[in-house]
């Protein structure tokens, strides 16, 4: 019965998701329903990603570049070259010198991003965030969806995989981001509650792949080999499941262990139709960024945010204030992806 209940939720998750994309132009990005109401007022908007050459943060581009076309704002991504908090404090820091309007960060390490960020604010730049739930100098952070019920999402994903028992363990691309350990621990909260049966692994509860696959695959290979009841990896970071995976058919695991994480569909087709990663599950991060450049030209034109918020893309178009906060707003907007669907997504 939890088998059929979870395929059902999958089946309704993938029938609105695609649903959605119906609604994508020519470049794959979503299409707002009427567009930014940028009123006369004409802004510098620069969306800074983790990392400019990340395969993820190249959709986002997509978006971006979809927002600037839609409103005719100058409305940019200009990222770091690799996923280093130094590097992006230093985008940031050429940005204020600039005097840009706002800028939209994706954070690498919300603690070092701190004082930067308030030299912006300070500077009169607005400043909001995605991704950076525990981030203190922004205006507004907006997330896909509640963090914690994103982890405990994947976790169903990779319970069913493991038939609801055995051994596991957690993976986030670094142990100082937030959202990675926020879904990590969403999902151990949800193995607790709904499957007695499996245990996490107590001698490494929470392994740094770095957002690098190479270190994923590197990393899943120690711990197959050093723990052999462990069954299942959940991954956070988008190189994570994808390394796991490789790890698995390298070892001549597939069906004995099991791996579930976020993931690009293109980027993940061969996996997931050899079927080494039960599913992927994810939020476009084109959306993503047409989302967080929207949010930012509100707060520029002192629109009055509050629940309901529309950012103009399908799942991010009624954002509720998370509970006990003023400044993080959650959407809907989570996607399953798995061997079935993978061929819809066009991304």
């Amino acid at each position: 019965m939890k088998q059929r209940r979870l395929l059902s939720k999958i089946a309704g998750l993938t029938l609105a998701s695609a649903l959605a994309l119906t609604a994508c132009g020519g470049d794959g990005a979503t299409t707002p329903g009427d567009g930014g109401d940028t009123g006369d007022s004409k802004h510098t908007i620069v969306i800074v990603p983790k990392d400019s050459t990340n395969p993820w943060f190249v959709r986002m581009e997509t978006g971006v570049k979809k927002y600037a076309a839609d409103t005719g704002l100058d409305v940019y991504q200009k990222g770091p070259a690799e996923t280093d908090a130094t590097m992006q404090v230093q985008v940031i820091r050429d940005l204020i010198a600039q005097k840009v309007d706002a800028i939209g960060v994706i954070p690498v390490d919300p603690g070092a991003l701190e004082p930067v960020l308030k030299e912006a604010m300070d500077a009169g730049i607005v400043v909001v965030t995605h991704e950076g739930a525990s981030q203190q100098n922004t205006q507004y952070n907006i997330e896909a969806f509640n963090n914690s019920a994103y982890g405990g999402f994947i976790m169903d994903n990779l319970a069913e995989a493991m038939g609801e028992e055995g051994t596991y363990t957690t993976m986030v691309g670094h142990v100082t981001n937030a959202s990675h350990n926020e879904w990590a621990d969403g999902g151990v909260a949800q193995q607790k509650e709904k499957y007695p049966n499996m245990k996490l692994l107590e001698a490494e509860p929470r392994v740094e792949s770095q957002d690098d696959g190479e270190v994923a695959y590197q990393k899943a290979k120690e711990l197959f080999k050093k723990y052999p009841d462990l069954k299942g990896i959940m991954g956070t970071s988008s190189f994570d499941a994808p390394g796991v995976a490789r790890a698995i058919e390298e070892l001549g695991l597939k069906d004995k262990v099991f791996t579930a994480g976020t993931g690009l569909p293109e980027a993940n087709k061969e996996i997931l139709d050899k079927g080494l990663v039960h599913a992927l599950t994810l939020w476009d991060p084109a959306d993503a960024g047409y989302a967080l450049a929207e949010m930012a030209r509100k707060v520029l034109d002192g629109e009055e945010i509050k629940d309901g918020i529309d950012l103009k893309v399908k799942g991010w178009d009624n954002m509720k204030f998370a509970e006990g906060s003023d400044k993080v707003l959650e959407g809907e907007g989570w996607i399953v992806i798995n061997g079935e669907n993978v061929d819809s997504f066009g991304f």
